[in-house]
């Protein structure tokens, strides 16, 4: 960043703020916002910002890391009304956090790839005491599938992993038979569905192995799967026809359509 910019980028972020305590003020709304009523319009922007980076949305993302920091100073300004902290402590803070957690930058310890950056990263978490065990800080609240992911990125992180990525494979087959084992006897369902989440599992734990985020690919199939039956629907009403009148067969000629066409 040139000096130029960092000085335009500064006076921006201080505009920010300036509106920030004239809204607070002056604005009805804005007066009655707490941290607890912000929480799910932060989780939706949160969301927001994800379904533009899935789509590769460049003034999308621009856009929602501009609300995103909106609820960022929010936040540090009712902290600051109420005394707990502020902005400046916030930012004192990850500077701090960020420095200390990666001394192969700030001091002198060496490392040779970015998996020992993260090896290195988990260690000194819990050389900070805010967490007692490895999986401790991943919020209870995150999604399974992301949550799965974590949970075996954060195993890696402190060498609990397969030698060979390939072996995973093997893991995968086992769970499926023992899946499709449990299905075949259709006794126990909590048996059929246990088996269900290990097979999800060591996908994921796949998936992670071979560099692909587990989350981001599944989303892409929705949006596929989506774009496919929008135009099935849109086909088929084109034509006059009704898609709960139709055979699976009539359907499947505008679904193989749309796949040509790579909607």
């Amino acid at each position: 960043m040139t000096e130029l910019l960092r000085e335009k980028t500064l006076a921006e972020f201080g505009r920010l703020l300036e509106i920030m305590d004239e809204l607070r003020t002056k604005c009805p709304w804005d007066k009655e916002q707490t941290w607890e009523s912000l929480r799910t319009l932060t989780i939706e922007e949160t969301y927001e910002l994800a379904d533009a980076i899935v789509s590769q949305n460049a003034d999308g993302i621009r856009e929602e890391l501009g609300d995103l920091m909106l609820h960022i100073v929010f936040y540090a300004k009712i902290g600051d009304e109420q005394k707990a902290f502020t902005l400046l402590e916030v930012l004192e803070k990850i500077n701090h956090k960020l420095k200390f957690r990666h001394p192969h930058i700030f001091g002198d310890v060496k490392v040779t790839d970015a998996r020992e950056v993260e090896h290195n990263w988990e260690k000194l978490k819990l050389k900070e005491g805010k967490k007692k065990t490895v999986l401790g800080g991943i919020p209870d609240s995150l999604p399974a599938l992301i949550k799965a992911y974590r949970i075996q990125d954060k195993a890696r992180g402190i060498g609990f992993d397969w030698d060979h990525k390939e072996q995973v494979w093997d893991k995968v087959k086992e769970e499926l038979a023992e899946l499709e084992d449990e299905m075949m006897q259709q006794e126990n369902q909590a048996a059929i569905e246990a088996e269900f989440g290990d097979v999800f599992f060591s996908l994921i734990n796949a998936a992670r192995l071979y560099g692909i985020n587990p989350e981001n690919a599944l989303e892409k199939t929705n949006l596929k799967f989506i774009s496919r039956f929008n135009y099935l629907e849109e086909k088929t009403l084109q034509q006059g026809m009704n898609l709960r009148e139709m055979t699976v067969e009539e359907m499947d000629v505008y679904w193989n359509e749309a796949k040509d066409l790579n909607t």
